[in-house]
């Protein structure tokens, strides 16, 4: 497995460092997996706020995907898919499908509230995530451990991100 970094952001208006459940969930399954923590913030449910960092991180080339929960709801503060989807060269519209259909297996009918998405941009992975501690679980263990992992057959993301291998999208 080749590691990649990764950089975790939660978007919440009242989380911080001791009550991140979720940020810190994905913080300790992709460095179980071998993966290494490129950085980890906490910024308010706001659209401006949100894209600034993910456009940073996207701009930088240490990073190579990019995990944030929160914000992909239908109350009036979630924004992450208006700050994030702009911001993609192409989205994964398999991701949000996946994702929802495993999470109907766990919290019914519920699911079609997430607005969840992923996609690429300057050969960077996007994935934003619901803000619950077991959408983050979900999503880690039933899509982004082996889409993650260069090992994973027959295809995954993090081959379009390691720069030696030449794929970048």
């Amino acid at each position: 497995m080749i590691p990649l970094s990764i950089a975790v952001l939660t978007i919440s208006d009242t989380r911080n460092e001791e009550t991140d459940r979720s940020g810190q969930a994905l913080v300790e399954r992709l460095t179980a997996a071998g993966h290494v923590l490129h950085e980890k913030r906490i910024v308010p449910d706001d659209v401006y706020r949100i894209r600034a960092v993910v456009a940073g991180w996207i701009a930088d080339p240490e990073t190579q995907v990019i995990l944030t929960t929160g914000g992909t709801g239908f109350t009036g503060r979630d924004s992450t898919p208006e700050a994030v989807s702009v911001l993609l060269d192409k989205q994964i519209e398999g991701f949000g499908e996946l994702f929802r259909h495993l999470s109907w297996q766990e919290i019914g009918s519920s699911t079609v509230q997430s607005r969840c998405l992923g996609g690429l941009a300057n050969a960077t992975v996007v994935f934003c995530l619901p803000g619950s501690t077991g959408a983050c679980r979900t999503a880690w263990d039933g899509i982004l451990a082996e889409q993650l992992d260069s090992r994973h057959k027959p295809c995954n993301f993090a081959n379009l991100v390691i720069p030696e291998r030449g794929q970048h999208v």
